[in-house]
C-alpha cells in the first residue's frame, strides 16, 4: 500500500442505514480523482458505530467496486471479534487489514505486541498496525513497531499521532524490514513523506483526493518544496474535517463538492448551515 490512500466515508441515510448504491458511487468517485487504494471500515468510515456484519457489507460493496488495492478494517478491542472481522475481510475480497490497536482497557508493550502476532498468525490476509492515540488513547511505540516488522505477516502501519518524531523512530526501526510505513494526518503528508513514509491514509482525501495525490506524485518526482507548499494551502481543510468537525463537517464537505457521503450516523450530528458554509468556502479555496 503506497500512494494516497483514502479511509473511506460510510454513506448512511437519515434514520442511519447504509446507502449501499451510494457507497458504490463513492468508490468511484474517489477513484476517478485519483487515489492509490482505499481503506474502508476506519476511523472516518464511522467503523466504531457499525456492526461486525455492517462493517462486512461494506468491505464486500468497496472490494466488489475497487479497481485499486483495498484495506479494511477489522480491529476491535477483543481479539476474537478482531479475528473474525479479519477473516471476513478476506472472504470479501479485501487484500490486507487495518488492525486498530485494542482500546477501553489499558495494555503494556508485552502484551499489545503478543496481541498482533496472534492476529497476523490467525489472518489470511496481511496485516497493517493502526495507531490512533487522540481516539484511543493508547500509542504503539517504536520498539514495538520495530520488532512487529520482522513478523512475515505484518507489513506495514498507519500512525495517526500526527509526531513527526514518532514517524522518524519508525522508520529508523523498520527500514531494513518490507514494511510500508504510512501517515494518518493530512497536515504532514508531505513532511511524513520526506522523513521516509511510503504514503499516506488520510481523512482529507475523502475532500480533496486530487490534491491529496497531487502531494504525492510531487514528492515521487522530486519536487519536495511543491509537495509542502501544496500541502500547506491544505491545513486549514484538513484541520476542520478531522479535528474540529469530524466525520460531519467531512460529509458536508463532499456534499460541497456533490460527493455522495450521506448522513453522518447517530450520536453524531449533521453540522450547522454556518459550518457548511464555511466548510464550503474550505473546498473552493482548495480546489484553486
Amino acid at each position: 500500500m503506497h500512494g494516497t490512500g483514502v479511509p473511506l466515508l460510510t454513506p448512511f441515510d437519515d434514520e442511519g442505514d447504509l446507502r449501499e448504491n451510494e457507497l458504490r458511487e463513492l468508490v468511484a468517485w474517489v477513484e476517478d480523482r485519483g487515489v492509490d487504494f482505499i481503506v474502508p471500515c476506519g476511523s472516518n468510515s464511522e467503523a466504531e458505530l457499525m456492526s461486525v456484519e455492517e462493517r462486512n457489507r461494506v468491505t464486500e460493496i468497496v472490494a466488489d467496486e475497487a479497481s485499486v488495492p483495498v484495506l479494511a478494517g477489522t480491529g476491535h478491542p477483543g481479539l476474537r471479534e478482531t479475528l473474525r472481522q479479519t477473516s471476513l475481510a478476506a472472504e470479501a475480497g479485501a487484500d490486507a487489514a487495518l488492525v486498530v490497536t485494542p482500546f477501553y482497557f489499558g495494555h503494556d508493550d508485552d502484551t499489545l505486541a503478543d496481541y498482533y502476532r496472534t492476529v497476523a498468525e490467525e489472518s489470511p490476509i496481511p496485516v497493517y498496525l493502526y495507531s490512533v492515540p487522540v481516539f484511543t488513547d493508547v500509542v504503539l511505540s517504536p520498539e514495538v513497531v520495530g520488532e512487529l516488522a520482522d513478523h512475515e505477516n505484518i507489513v506495514g502501519m498507519k500512525d495517526s499521532s500526527g509526531n513527526l518524531t514518532r514517524l522518524q523512530r519508525e522508520r529508523a526501526r523498520t527500514e531494513d524490514a518490507d514494511f510500508d510505513l504510512l501517515v494518518g494526518s493530512g497536515s504532514i503528508f508531505a513532511a511524513g513523506l520526506d522523513a521516509g513514509a511510503d504514503g499516506g491514509i488520510l481523512g482529507l482525501a475523502n475532500v480533496a483526493p486530487e490534491r491529496a495525490s497531487e502531494i504525492y506524485r510531487l514528492h515521487r518526482g522530486g519536487h519536495d518544496a511543491q509537495a509542502r507548499q501544496l500541502n500547506t494551502k491544505l491545513v486549514e481543510l484538513n484541520q476542520a474535517v478531522t479535528t474540529e468537525y469530524g466525520v460531519p463537517g467531512a460529509k458536508a464537505a463532499m456534499q460541497a463538492r456533490g460527493a455522495p457521503a450521506g448522513a453522518p450516523r447517530r450520536p453524531h450530528r449533521p453540522v450547522s448551515d454556518e459550518v457548511r458554509d464555511e466548510l464550503a468556502e474550505l473546498v473552493q479555496a482548495a480546489e484553486q
